[in-house]
């Protein structure tokens, strides 16, 4: 059966691990209504794949992993706030029980962001950049509440609140990545590293991830529920509208405070 959104996210199944690409490299792999489509496609896809022991979850492309949300479609669609089902969230709104690693090939900014923090592993190339850009247009990132969780909660503060993007190997050096490599080999790198994990006993590798989850699984919840209240008046906001037709026009965004 052909999936309708082949273009715009792909499937391919290499010796155990399946690789989920999004196929918009002329937007940045950008995130549109095709990208989410096609990622609740391939994430039920990978879910029932017997093959497929393992999720890489990367960009087309030299430049992005995923440059965020389309926000000249967020500007034309007039956005506010995100239903829950807006994207898939491994483990919040989509069960995913097999490992997943993003194989990060350039920048991943806010959504993108959000894609590489969600996955289990994360490898990259010597030229990915990771930034919470939200502030920077008035938008909202309630998905970065599990961020403490996974890097020192100072450096956390300094990503949401200034949106400026941090380097592969800061990353590495504050827990985010895994492993940096140069961009030639990160198929080859993630690949291997999917392998390694394929070969192992299905059941230990499910539990693995399970505990690991567990030992946070509370909070994380209890603290996306409390991060919705907190970010639900900015989404509604009129700079939330500003940001993304101000960058749609081009211009510097003017910023009401309301």
């Amino acid at each position: 059966m052909t999936n309708p959104h082949d273009d715009a996210v792909t499937y391919e199944v290499v010796n155990g691990a399946a690789w989920v690409t999004l196929n918009r490299p002329d937007a940045r792999n950008a995130i549109n209504s095709a990208i989410r489509a096609g990622l609740f496609e391939a994430v039920d896809r990978f879910n029932s794949d017997v093959e497929a022991k393992v999720m890489v979850l990367t960009g087309a492309g030299d430049a992005a992993f995923c440059a965020g949300g389309d926000l000249k479609e967020m500007a034309e669609q007039r956005l506010g706030l995100p239903p829950p089902d807006f994207i898939p969230y491994f483990g919040r709104t989509v069960a995913v029980d097999k490992p997943t690693i993003a194989a990060v090939n350039g920048v991943a900014y806010a959504g993108g962001f959000l894609l590489a923090q969600m996955c289990d592993l994360v490898v990259a190339a010597e030229n990915a950049r990771f930034a919470v850009t939200e502030a920077k247009v008035g938008r909202g990132s309630p998905w970065a509440a599990p961020l403490p969780w996974l890097i020192p909660p100072r450096v956390a503060m300094q990503l949401l609140m200034t949106g400026d993007p941090i380097d592969a190997v800061r990353a590495r050096e504050v827990g985010l990545v895994n492993e940096v490599v140069p961009a030639a080999q990160l198929r080859e790198a993630a690949q291997e590293l999917a392998e390694r994990i394929a070969a192992n006993a299905p059941l230990s590798v499910a539990a693995s991830k399970a505990m690991v989850y567990a030992s946070a699984d509370r909070g994380w919840h209890d603290a996306l529920d409390e991060a919705d209240r907190i970010w639900e008046p900015v989404y509604l906001s009129a700079d939330a509208q500003e940001g993304p037709r101000a960058f749609r026009e081009k211009r510097p965004p003017q910023w009401q405070g309301r």
